[in-house]
């Protein structure tokens, strides 16, 4: 199946998660809009100097219904937003050495520490296994 094609095209596939949480002195509003209005197209404007296939952000809300699941099973603070990068593989990703992957990620970095409490958000790799859809 081609790529953009169903979801076959996304077995092998990395992804970078991010949990973030915002910096104290943001309203959760003004966090996700400028990390919608803001920062997005900047790592739209990246993504092909980084590897990146594919950007995906979850806003968070419903806090009522995040709070009544937290408490029922504790873990830890909720975040404020989870983003994707997805890249083809673990080798491509190594790979980016580029001079332009490295100022990418130095922008990006420069403009997360505007909005992202960065030591209180923790990032992770995975692959996805689709089991439904």
């Amino acid at each position: 199946m081609e790529r953009g094609k169903g979801r076959a095209w996304l077995a092998g596939m990395i992804k970078l998660n991010f949990y973030f949480r915002r910096l104290p002195q943001r309203s959760q509003e003004e966090f996700q809009r400028y990390w919608r209005e803001d920062h997005a197209p900047l790592v739209a404007k990246h993504a092909s100097a980084l590897g990146s296939l594919r950007y995906v952000q979850a806003h968070t809300g419903h806090g009522s219904l995040n709070g009544a699941m937290q408490a029922s099973r504790g873990g830890p603070d909720a975040y404020d937003v989870v983003a994707e990068l997805w890249f083809e593989s673990d080798a491509t990703m190594a790979a980016n050495t580029s001079e332009a992957a490295a100022r990418a990620s130095a922008e990006l970095l420069a403009d997360a520490t505007n909005f992202i409490d960065l030591a209180n958000s923790p990032l992770s790799f995975s692959n996805e296994h689709v089991i439904v859809g």
